[in-house]
């Protein structure tokens, strides 16, 4: 467990849909600077445990990000806050251009010089976007539209931003290039918590990792750890 502080807290986590608990009492955290992954076979609980995080979905125990409790926040407030979430899905507004979806990253914020030093920036990491800011989303590939979804979030100056399953739909060659990104976003001190069924992939960008099953966590270690374990390496490694 890294020495800084946490950013992120979760104690007891339980999340249901109706009666069927999807989420039960899971506990881990987030140092501030740290990508943590979340890995786990679709249904594990992963995606819902992001969606809790971001107050998408109702949830009892205790949830502390940057020392202040999200149970009671409001999920529009968390942008402001510094948590941001790219959605499974992706969520662009496919009726506007890039550009535009860019702009509604920043839609909390109003200091325009350093809205526009942001878009530059997130221009210099996703040149593609670049070239395309005048393209309607819609119409972008959908690893183009992954970039788009991470740029837009960036917009907003997250200090965790939570990725849920980034690489889901993607040719394999684009997978890499958008997981070049994440470590991209990783490097300039961004914290990440990274939700992805592509257990390889996540623990090559991730310092730790959290392996869930059926709504539990049951294996914590370092990302190096769990690559080697032979469990992981049998149940989501393929090996």
């Amino acid at each position: 467990m890294s020495a800084s502080a946490p950013i992120l807290e979760v104690r007891d986590l339980h999340v249901s849909y109706g009666s069927i608990a999807a989420v039960k009492g899971i506990s881990f955290e987030v140092a501030t600077g740290e990508t943590v992954c979340l890995i786990g076979a679709n249904g594990a609980g992963k995606t819902t445990t992001l969606k809790a995080l971001a107050r998408l979905l109702p949830a009892h125990g205790t949830l502390h990000f940057d020392g202040h409790s999200l149970l009671h926040r409001p999920a529009h407030e968390l942008i402001g806050a510094g948590m941001t979430l790219v959605p499974e899905g992706r969520g662009i507004f496919a009726r506007l251009t890039v550009a535009e979806n860019l702009d509604m990253g920043a839609y909390c914020r109003s200091d325009r010089a350093g809205i526009d030093a942001d878009r530059d920036r997130v221009f210099g990491l996703l040149p593609r976007l670049k070239e395309r800011a005048r393209q309607v989303a819609g119409t972008l590939s959908g690893g183009e539209q992954q970039m788009l979804a991470i740029g837009r979030a960036l917009m907003s100056r997250p200090r965790l931003l939570l990725l849920d399953e980034p690489s889901m739909g993607l040719a394999p060659m684009m997978v890499q290039k958008v997981f070049e990104v994440i470590r991209s976003v990783a490097a300039q001190g961004v914290t990440i918590l990274l939700v992805e069924q592509n257990a390889r992939l996540a623990l090559s960008v991730a310092s730790r990792g959290y392996v869930m099953e059926s709504g539990g966590i049951t294996l914590s270690d370092s990302a190096p750890a769990l690559l080697a374990n032979p469990g992981v390496r049998e149940a989501y490694l393929g090996e």
